[in-house]
């Protein structure tokens, strides 16, 4: 009894160390941040609750440029307007946030 649960826990242990080294197979050629629509997307959805919704919706319309695998989403100010705006990185192959601030 005890050598087969300790079977099991060993089986059980390499299974799971074996997932966390898997590489996603479903994956676009294109990455899971294929265009400038789903970057602005996602920089809004972590900038709101970082710095307020509504302060987000006024730098609105966000601008996204891809240079590299990195996408850089910007906020917009109207003309006139002191202070900053919001700045996103984000990778194009895997969706991480690589960078967020925001200017005063």
């Amino acid at each position: 009894m005890r050598k087969s649960l300790m079977s099991l826990t060993v089986a059980a242990i390499l299974v799971l160390m074996s997932g966390a080294n898997a590489q996603p197979t479903d994956v676009s050629p294109a990455g899971y941040v294929p265009d400038a629509k789903t970057a602005i997307r996602i920089a809004k959805a972590v900038l709101a609750p970082a710095y307020g919704e509504p302060k987000i919706e006024a730098e609105e319309p966000f601008k996204a440029i891809l240079r590299g695998d990195i996408w850089t989403v910007e906020g917009h100010l109207p003309e006139g307007l002191a202070g900053g705006v919001a700045h996103v990185e984000i990778s194009k192959s895997d969706g991480r946030i690589l960078r967020m601030i925001h200017g005063k």
